[in-house]
């Protein structure tokens, strides 16, 4: 029978909301995470002196979007008796938490393509609206009680900051594609200016020095950093004004703790069901808001102090234009023709009209908010500029007493790259201290690099001028083991002579540790040289075989799961471990040939990798042994030392490659990876600065006539067989 009592659904009642504390102790975590994320990413500002703040822990994406939406529960619960202190302070902290993580999701939108910033609005749209409407059902349903409501006030106003905060946020992500291609085509034209430069110059990209290569990238890096579309969002109008509503909201916030603090003498005043969880939430989502607010604010004062820099004063005249961007992707949008396949005539016509009026009434609004802002921007600079001018002028005094000139300072460095920073319409030069900062980076994480250099490779390269008698290779001919020979790489064949040199016996097992750690800290530089200039993935099939070949051997000291050190101390000498490794890698190889059915394994590129590293061990190990036939017998250690020569012309021969991979990172086309991809290629020249320096040393010496020749063949063995 149905329950009709009051007693029983006063039972029922109290066990739904037993456990309503700990679902608001899921709010406060999801607020915590969030709080967490934007910590990062002001953390990560600092530490790269990056006072824009990019977003790179706490962006606009579907994970974050399902916190916030976790986050602002407590708005959307229509339901649930919040009258007491802390449940209202709760409300309104929700609502600003939100707000305050709007505002550092802006520049995020730099980072995505079109499709991708059109999903993340409309999905952010889809969580502002259904907070913003419940807020307001909630303000109109108890509208006569609002006299005796705490900080309802704050509650209107929070919301309203929050759906103009929407509106801010669809205006940059409006421009965001605009400004991409813009950004696009000036970096065109200014790689191409800097690659004519470098044939004036007459640089060969192979023989570039350190230094040569130091001020490449320190060019390059001005053009990604500056033409950043996240740095270029942080320095709009918009984002500018968004600061100033989130450092408004933060004070908000505040205002109302301070008031409710002093009224009625605490905080924790909870009569609903979330009980004492309420003010975990509080406390979550007030540290959220205190450290969210940190990179608007600064990218706020990024955005003004653009705008009034040293080259550059704003007028009024220059304050209020629209510049094309901002608008020109909603022209483009107003311009086109249907998307839909509609037959009648009329209704197209009607259709079209109608997307003509929303389209001019979106760039209407769109023109206000980018005025609004830029008036907000202009009052900023009007505030700002006497600091700036009294910060100027200590400065100078400052510099003179101490007999210390800005051309002395390095200014003047930086001042012949400023042709290299790409500005959209309508921005002037940026300040010196931006551009310095920005060369500085460069530096610094040039010493990382530094500080992370290969030793052990290092020493193994000094080996590359101490050629020995197996200079006679080229004179062998090894006939494969089957009729489609799959090409080698500079990776499988190292993996493979490393293998042969550490099965060797009566080698000492600091020997062996020694070069497997040189060649491992070799394999990493060969490796992304091959991938940078596979660009096509040919021999991607190729690489993963000694991917596969080398785990084995670095981690377990295996080839093929026989065991290398077994196979050592078992065998009589260097003879009889390459005629072992021999047969089992041809019977690898002949036991594919026997069962292969699949037409693909006819193009050796698509053979499995066991049997491409195996093809290679066989081919290698042969090789050897003629040439060690047709000599004098050699001892294990000397094999085990003209192996270790050999492994360090191969590197070497592969490392010249540094250089064109240092540049081709710097030349990244994708305006979304090319900053990383500069960072990258600035790491990789700290790594390896002093690498380039033994190879150049040892050009001339050590590729003599008869040295090069030998590398040379060697190398055409190696790649293409016979």
């Amino acid at each position: 029978m149905p329950l009709t009592g009051n007693g029983n659904d006063g039972d029922v009642q109290r066990q739904l909301e037993t456990p309503m504390p700990w679902i608001g102790m899921y709010v406060a975590a999801a607020s915590l995470v969030c709080s967490l994320a934007m910590t990062a990413d002001v953390f990560h500002g600092f530490r790269t002196k990056k006072l824009w703040f990019p977003s790179k822990y706490f962006s606009i994406n579907a994970a974050s979007l399902s916190l916030l939406a976790v986050a602002t529960k407590l708005s959307v619960d229509l339901t649930t008796n919040m009258w007491a202190v802390t449940d209202r302070l709760a409300k309104v902290s929700s609502l600003i938490f939100m707000s305050t993580a709007m505002g550092n999701f802006m520049t995020s939108f730099g980072t995505m393509n079109d499709k991708e910033i059109l999903l993340n609005i409309i999905a952010l749209g889809v969580l502002v609206i259904t907070v913003i409407v419940n807020v307001w059902i909630q303000l109109i349903q108890v509208r006569h009680f609002l006299g005796g409501r705490e900080i309802y006030a704050e509650e209107i106003i929070a919301s309203f900051f929050i759906l103009l905060l929407l509106v801010m946020l669809s205006a940059s992500a409006v421009m965001v594609p605009t400004t991409k291609r813009h950004l696009e085509l000036k970096y065109q034209e200014m790689l191409k200016l800097a690659t004519e430069e470098e044939i004036l110059q007459s640089v060969e990209i192979e023989i570039l020095a350190t230094d040569k290569l130091r001020a490449m990238i320190k060019k390059y890096w001005v053009m990604a950093e500056t033409s950043s579309p996240q740095f270029v969002i942080a320095r709009s109008a918009t984002c500018s004004t968004s600061g100033v509503l989130c450092l408004v909201m933060a004070f908000i916030l505040a205002e109302a703790q301070a008031r409710m603090a002093i009224k009625n003498k605490t905080f924790r005043e909870t009569a609903s069901s979330y009980g004492w969880s309420t003010t975990w939430i509080v406390l979550a989502q007030s540290a959220g808001v205190l450290v969210g607010t940190i990179a608007p604010a600064f990218r706020w004062f990024t955005a003004v102090n653009f705008a009034y820099s040293e080259k550059g004063q704003m007028s009024f005249k220059t304050a209020f234009k629209i510049e094309t961007y901002w608008t020109q992707r909603l022209e483009e949008w107003k311009e086109s023709s249907l998307p839909l396949q509609i037959r009648d005539r009329k209704w197209r016509k009607v259709l079209n009209d109608a997307k003509g009026l929303i389209l001019s009434f979106v760039i209407r609004v769109q023109i206000l908010i980018v005025l609004s802002s830029k008036l907000f921007r202009l009052i900023s600079v009007c505030f700002l500029s006497q600091i700036k001018r009294l910060k100027n002028i200590f400065t100078a005094s400052t510099s003179n007493i101490h007999g210390f000139s800005e051309s002395e300072s390095g200014v003047n460095t930086e001042q012949d790259l400023t042709r290299y920073v790409l500005l959209l319409e309508g921005e002037v030069e940026q300040p010196h201290k931006t551009l310095k900062d920005i060369c500085n980076e460069v530096d610094k994480v040039i010493e990382i690099g530094k500080k992370q250099q290969p030793q052990n490779l290092k020493n193994l390269l000094l080996k590359i001028d101490k050629f020995s008698s197996l200079t006679e290779i080229d004179d062998y001919q090894v006939p494969s083991l089957h009729s489609q020979e799959p090409p080698n790489c500079c990776s499988l064949v190292l993996v493979i002579l490393t293998t042969i040199a550490i099965a060797i016996p009566n080698i000492s097992e600091h020997s062996t540790n020694w070069l497997l750690s040189s060649v491992n800290q070799g394999l990493f530089y060969v490796k992304l040289i091959e991938k940078c200039l596979d660009r096509n993935g040919v021999r991607l099939n190729i690489r993963n075989a000694a991917d596969y070949a080398w785990q084995e051997v670095e981690l377990y000291q295996k080839w093929q799961d026989k065991n290398l050190q077994e196979m050592s101390r078992n065998g009589r000498n260097s003879k009889n471990i390459l005629q072992e490794l021999s047969r089992q890698a041809g019977e690898t190889v002949e036991e594919f040939k026997r069962n292969v059915k699949d037409c693909r394994m006819k193009d050796s590129l698509n053979w499995p990798v066991k049997v491409i590293a195996a093809n290679s061990m066989d081919r290698i190990a042969r090789t050897i042994l003629l040439v060690n036939e047709s000599h004098d017998p050699l001892t294990d250690e000397e094999l085990f030392n003209q192996l270790s020569t050999i492994i360090a012309d191969v590197l070497a021969a592969c490392l010249t490659n540094l250089t064109r991979v240092i540049t081709m990172k710097c030349q990244q086309n994708g305006i979304e990876e090319r900053e990383k991809s500069v960072h990258q290629a600035a790491l990789l020249l700290g790594e390896t600065e002093e690498i380039i320096h033994i190879l150049q040393q040892h050009k001339g010496q050590s590729l003599n006539p008869e040295k090069s020749a030998y590398t040379k063949k060697w190398f055409v063995l190696m790649e293409h067989g016979n």
